[in-house]
């Protein structure tokens, strides 16, 4: 097992960073917030790069010079790819790659390690390639970072080293990015620990969470259970936020001590019932086919059919009850509008 290793405040030199141009390609979730965060802390030449849309007219509105994604490579030093990664790929050879090939070097940057770890992107030779992967969503860093003024964990990696100073770019990033504000800190990662990592909690708790959620729902609506009050004790009132803070600021465990003992007892006693040897294989063999490469192929493979399971199984979840007597709670209480 290796040993994790942590960067702080002190390890990282934005001055670094501080003649160069950074072109934010992508200003969606991730986009948005570094590009504010690196201006607002160290007045770096931040620039963005995007389609026209939405997120184009905001980047301007938030007072970010915009241009089309390869004349923003073109212009810049340092080129943050915050694009969704299923479309990544194809931002990169049709619009990146061509601006920037003659240049004697730039410095390539992701906020996840999946494109680099799958062969998805095969960077060019003039290229430093970094990862500075927050562990926190866009909203969460522009309210930690501008609002509270405080940092964030993140990864950070290196893929490639071409000019030696691929390090002190990868920190420098994650510095400038508020990462490393009070209460932040970096940890030394890879490419393809990211994307293993990253990808197992979604194809395990996260997405066994929703489905156990909605097969609870059922059981309570089929036991007499109003829907509504079904919905509330099980995540719609907000508790379960404030269960997964306390998870945050104290411990897995510790948080139940702000729970009843009657509460407390029946979790230790029956959570167990579902996290036996089975789960275990099951997480075992989520891992294996995140390491051998197999869901990156078979999503890339789904992508170029169209999207049919993807489409078929999102139809499914809204054909369930659930979905409909949440949007009429939601809707009630104000949350979403007609």
């Amino acid at each position: 097992m290796r040993k994790a290793r942590f960067f702080y405040e002190k390890d990282a030199d934005v001055g670094i960073l501080g003649d160069k141009v950074i072109g934010v390609i992508g200003y969606g979730n991730q986009g948005r917030a570094q590009a504010i965060a690196m201006r607002k802390l160290f007045n770096l030449n931040v620039i963005v790069g995007n389609i026209r849309d939405e997120s184009w007219k905001r980047a301007e509105e938030d007072g970010f010079k915009v241009y089309e994604i390869g004349e923003a490579a073109g212009k810049s030093d340092v080129i943050l790819l915050l694009v969704p990664d299923e479309v990544a790929p194809q931002v990169y050879s049709e619009s990146i790659l061509p601006a920037v090939k003659d240049k004697k070097h730039v410095v390539l940057g992701f906020a996840s390690g999946y494109n680099i770890a799958y062969g998805f992107i095969e960077p060019a030779p003039n290229m430093d390639v970094v990862m500075m992967a927050p562990r926190m969503i866009g909203w969460g860093i522009l309210h930690r970072v501008i609002e509270e003024g405080k940092g964030y964990p993140t990864l950070v990696a290196v893929a490639q080293d071409v000019s030696g100073r691929a390090w002190d770019y990868a920190l420098a990033i994650a510095k400038a990015a508020g990462a490393m504000l009070p209460g932040g800190f970096a940890v030394e990662s890879s490419f393809e620990e990211e994307a293993v990592t990253d990808l197992f909690s979604e194809h395990t708790w996260v997405g066994a969470m929703l489905f156990m959620f909605r097969t609870a729902f059922e059981v309570l609506v089929e036991a007499g259970i109003p829907p509504e009050v079904a919905l509330l004790e099980l995540y719609a009132s907000g508790e379960l936020v404030e269960i997964a803070r306390a998870i945050t600021e104290i411990g897995l465990f510790e948080q139940m001590k702000l729970h009843s003992r009657t509460s407390q007892y029946g979790q230790l006693t029956r959570g167990p019932r579902y996290a036996g040897e089975e789960l275990k294989r099951e997480f075992k063999r989520v891992v294996e086919a995140l390491k051998d490469g197999s869901f990156a192929r078979e999503w890339a493979l789904e992508q170029k059919a169209g999207l049919p399971v993807f489409k078929r199984m999102w139809k499914l979840v809204k054909e369930h009850p659930i979905y409909e007597y949440e949007r009429k709670l939601y809707k009630m209480l104000g949350r979403i509008k007609e």
